[in-house]
């Protein structure tokens, strides 16, 4: 029990959980939700929806100090990590990257594009070890993977670093009109785009193959359609792509180097007066809102629950695809869910630019895990090769 709250509620540095009403965040069948809270840099809003039948989407915020040893390093810590295959290694990254974060800037004594790029690299490592000492016992672990958003504000900059298809999006005010533009300040790594398919057969020159049209969707190998994650380490390391794992998995030929990347895409944006918020989203929000028009939503909504409102918009276009309504696709239950979306995560940071001012000492410190459901511990037990491989091709 002391695990699941580490992992499902608030806690203060010293890992207890806070007190309050919501300052767990509240529960409204399989969507997740925390309404509005306070970082050092401004306002956020949180939810999470849950659609398959484990969840794949892992969340957190983090804010106050970003480094064990430097007490001048405050900011906000935003993570989106969207599973696929299992839930299992974007709970790891959950549980491992914004650590990784604070060593690697404390040894550094500041956050900087570097920093950013080493803790994904070590928490990619670590996964890997995971999978290599325990690949006699559940080899499935080599085909789990998950993109990886994450947001860091610290001293008026704002470094966005990505793999994947998720997105964050940059609300910024027009003077001269008054309105409201989206900007993508993330770079997707999906073999939909023709530019991503031009980078990877450029880096695969000998392999005429790398990229496969199947049933009208470019995937890498005819397998996955994302380019970049953590995990999915049968694409990685050939010794991870043989028996005992499932024959769906495993390639026909050999690979020579890697066939996905796990170096992030990395944004460093000077935060300006006219930025207003940023959302960060797994691809399940995009897969139904336009940037613009979710930059709209929170433009003309009341700071509080907007990131809930969100993930109803989302809803609402989906069963309008089906011609259904919310209120139907809300008595769907996990895993049959995942016929009308995809597990969706939402976290609206707002800026405050009286919030840099504060003084260090009363400025809020957060330590928020976003989630539906709750996961019991036993489901890190075996999953069968049906169920990845069904969990795998239906998303990616």
């Amino acid at each position: 029990m002391d695990y699941l709250r580490s992992c499902w509620a608030p806690s203060s540095p010293a890992g207890r959980p806070r007190r309050g009403s919501d300052a767990a965040g509240r529960q409204d069948g399989l969507l997740w939700y925390k309404d509005g809270g306070r970082v050092v840099d401004g306002e956020f809003s949180m939810a999470v929806v849950q659609a398959n039948n484990l969840l794949e989407d892992h969340s957190q915020v983090e804010s106050g100090l970003l480094s064990a040893t430097e007490p001048d390093l405050q900011g906000t810590f935003v993570g989106v990590y969207d599973g696929h295959g299992g839930p299992e290694t974007a709970r790891y990254i959950n549980d491992h990257l914004f650590d990784h974060l604070r060593r690697f800037a404390s040894e550094h004594k500041c956050m900087s594009a570097d920093v950013v790029r080493k803790a994904f690299r070590a928490t990619e490592e670590g996964f890997i070890s995971v999978v290599s000492s325990q690949w006699s016992l559940r080899p499935q672990l080599a085909a789990v993977g998950s993109c990886c958003l994450v947001g860091v504000v610290c001293s008026g900059t704002l470094y966005v670093a990505n793999l994947g298809d998720s997105r964050a999006i940059l609300g910024r005010l027009v003077k001269g009109t008054g309105e409201v533009l989206a900007m993508q300040l993330s770079a997707e790594h999906n073999a939909s785009y023709e530019e991503v398919r031009r980078e990877l057969q450029a880096s695969h020159p000998d392999d005429p193959h790398i990229v496969v049209l199947r049933h009208n969707v470019w995937r890498v190998k005819g397998i996955i359609q994302i380019t970049r994650s953590i995990g999915d380490v049968y694409l990685k390391k050939p010794e991870f792509n043989r028996e005992p794992l499932h024959s769906k998995f495993r390639l026909q030929e050999t690979f020579r180097r890697p066939l996905l990347s796990s170096d992030p895409a990395i944004t460093v944006h000077q935060i300006q007066p006219t930025d207003k918020f940023i959302i960060f989203a797994s691809d399940g929000l995009w897969e139904h809102l336009s940037n613009q028009e979710a930059v709209d939503m929170v433009q003309r909504s009341p700071r509080n629950g907007i990131a809930r409102r969100l993930v109803k918009a989302a809803m609402q276009e989906a069963a309008k695809k089906r011609e259904m309504r919310y209120s139907d696709i809300k008595k769907i239950d996990r895993g049959v869910r995942r016929h009308f979306h995809d597990d969706i995560t939402v976290i609206v940071v707002f800026f405050d630019s009286n919030a840099t001012a504060t003084a260090a000492w009363s400025r809020p410190t957060v330590s928020l895990r976003g989630g539906g459901v709750p996961i019991p511990s036993n489901t890190l037990a075996p999953l069968t090769p049906f169920s990845v491989t069904t969990e795998l091709n239906s998303s990616y």
